[in-house]
Order: structure tokens, then C-alpha cells, then sequence
């Protein structure tokens, strides 16, 4: 006689459609299995970013192989509770942090498989809270800065949204790099900007950031729309405009003889692996300004999308 194999369960938030935040449901869903090179992790934290909200819009909608529905988040800090075949660097009990495939199910659940290639060990000094506040914005912020930008010690590099979840890492990292940052945020951010470690701090609201700043090296722009378009006559000749919101015009870049590169952030575990050493070592440090339970990751999404947040929004699974 066969033998029935339980069908391991678990408690998730999924989209059935797209649209509001009314398209989340808190329900319960069988529990993915590791296939090769994979790692099943039993999720304990997870990020809560604006790419989670806009997928679930509709962005991307074209692009995703799989249909609904769909398990958002793409930050994630827990512990490996299987492996499937070939995976060679970890085994069950580590403790990990990754940024997955925004193609496949993410991780607003009590579990998420990912590929191996895409998780690192998780920095020792934090909690797996604020582990989970750093794979997805950190490794924007270095793949813009320093894959899409170049950026080099001595340059002068300005940061838009410097308060956000990416703008704060994008400070810290820059600073590391030995650059001069300057950075924008709202006028309740001015200290917080500080306290990142920002050289010249600009109220967006109060001043014109094009009408007192010239001959900068690199302009990171994780707003877009104005804020882009002011950007080009800041730079020097030879600069860089790197963005994460919207595509740098071609036109504006030669006419004002500058680089301009759009950054798609990819996942990439050797660079998480050096992001994670830097925290350990004290030279990048999270910000998680709200923690929401699982089931109300509907509000946890309504914050991000409001634009104010400082720091990371996340998600407490267990």
C-alpha cells in the first residue's frame, strides 16, 4: 500500500489580481519545495519596498513568466530549513538574508525558495529584523554607485531621497568610498541626513538643489520625473547621471556631455556577501523606522507608497 506524504502548509500573503491593497490575502498555501541549487528558507523577516507595491499595480506585469497568484517581497532575512540538490555553500540552520528573482514568489510568507546564487550568510551583528531591511536597498545602491556610476574616492556625489530606504545606504556606501556627499530629503530629514553622514544637506522644499550646485561627478537619482530633469546641469562635464526611478534621456545626455544610466538592481550574492561585512564592521547600518506583522502587509504597503518613509519598512514573519 502507498504511503501519504503530508503536504506541508504555510501562512502567506498573495495577490490574486492587480490593483489595490485589497488584492492582498493572508491565507494559507502549500509550502515550496528547494529544486536544484536552491535553498528553502523558513522566513523570519521581510522587506517591504516600493518595487513590492508597484508589481502589485501592475508593473512588471508583462515581464513575469509566472502567473497568479503572487507572493510579493524581495528582501528577506531567515534561516535555511532545506536544500535541494548541488548547493554547495550552505546547509540547513544558517542563518541568511537575499534579494530574489522578482520573477518568482517572494517572501511574504512563512517560507521562499530561492536560488542559492542569490542569498549570503547574514550579517552576525543584526537581527534578522533588520537583516531583512538591507539585501534589496543596499544592493541598489551599490550596483547604481558603483557598477552604473563608477564612483571614486575625492568625487562629489548627489544623492536625491538620501533619507529613504536606498538613499541611506547610498550615503553610508558613498562615504565609505571616500566621497564627498551631498544629499536632498525633506526638512524633518535635515538631522537624519547628518547622522547618515552626509557633508551638505539640502531641503528639497526650502531650496532649488540646481541653483546653488555645480561640477558634481555623480548625480543618483531614486526619484525621477523633475528632480531627473534639474539633475543634468549640476553635473560636470564627463559626469554621471545614474537613476533607479526613470530611464536618463540620451539627448540630455550629450547635450550636456554627461553619462546618463538607468540601474535595474539584480541579485548578486557575492556583493551581498561584502555588504554584510561592512555592517559587521560597522561602516553600514539599517534604518527600519515601522514593523508590521505578516498578516497586515496591506498597510505595511500603503507606508511605503506614501514616499516618506525614513529608512526601511518591515515585515516580522516570526
Amino acid at each position: 500500500m502507498a504511503t501519504l506524504t503530508a503536504v506541508k502548509m504555510m501562512k502567506a500573503v498573495r495577490m490574486h489580481g492587480y490593483g489595490g491593497p485589497e488584492m492582498l490575502n493572508y491565507e494559507e498555501v502549500q509550502c515550496p519545495e528547494p529544486g536544484t541549487g536552491e535553498i528553502r528558507i523558513r522566513v523570519h523577516a521581510a522587506g517591504v519596498n516600493p518595487v513590492d507595491w508597484k508589481i502589485r499595480e501592475g508593473y512588471l506585469r508583462e515581464a513575469r513568466k509566472d502567473p497568479l497568484p503572487l507572493t510579493p517581497g524581495w528582501d528577506v532575512s531567515g534561516v535555511v530549513d532545506s536544500i535541494g540538490p548541488d548547493v554547495r555553500r550552505f546547509m540547513e540552520g544558517d542563518q541568511v538574508f537575499s534579494r530574489p528573482d522578482l520573477l518568482r514568489n517572494g517572501a511574504y510568507a512563512e517560507y521562499i525558495v530561492v536560488r542559492e546564487s542569490e542569498a549570503a550568510f547574514k550579517p552576525r551583528k543584526l537581527d534578522h529584523v533588520h537583516a531583512a531591511a538591507v539585501p534589496l536597498a543596499a544592493l541598489t545602491a551599490w550596483q547604481a554607485l558603483f557598477d552604473g556610476a563608477g564612483l571614486k574616492p575625492g568625487q562629489t556625489c548627489l544623492i536625491h531621497g538620501a533619507a529613504g530606504g536606498v538613499g541611506s545606504f547610498a550615503v553610508q556606501l558613498a562615504k565609505w568610498k571616500g566621497a564627498r556627499v551631498i544629499g536632498t530629503a525633506s526638512a524633518r530629514n535635515q538631522d537624519f541626513l547628518r547622522l547618515l553622514g552626509v557633508d551638505d544637506a539640502i531641503d528639497y522644499q526650502a531650496t532649488r538643489f540646481d541653483e546653488i550646485l555645480k561640477d558634481v561627478d555623480v548625480v543618483f537619482d531614486t526619484i525621477g520625473g523633475e528632480t531627473l530633469r534639474r539633475s543634468w546641469k549640476v553635473l560636470r562635464r564627463g559626469g554621471v547621471l545614474v537613476s533607479i526611478a526613470a530611464a536618463p534621456s540620451e539627448e540630455d545626455s550629450n547635450q550636456f556631455g554627461v553619462r546618463g544610466t538607468l540601474v535595474n538592481v539584480q541579485p548578486n550574492s557575492g556583493q551581498l556577501a561584502k555588504i554584510a561585512d561592512l555592517v559587521d564592521s560597522g561602516k553600514l547600518k539599517p534604518f527600519v523606522e515601522t514593523i508590521f506583522p505578516l498578516s497586515e502587509a496591506a498597510r505595511a504597503q500603503e507606508l511605503s507608497r506614501s514616499g516618506h518613509t525614513r529608512g526601511k519598512i518591515v515585515l516580522r514573519v516570526l
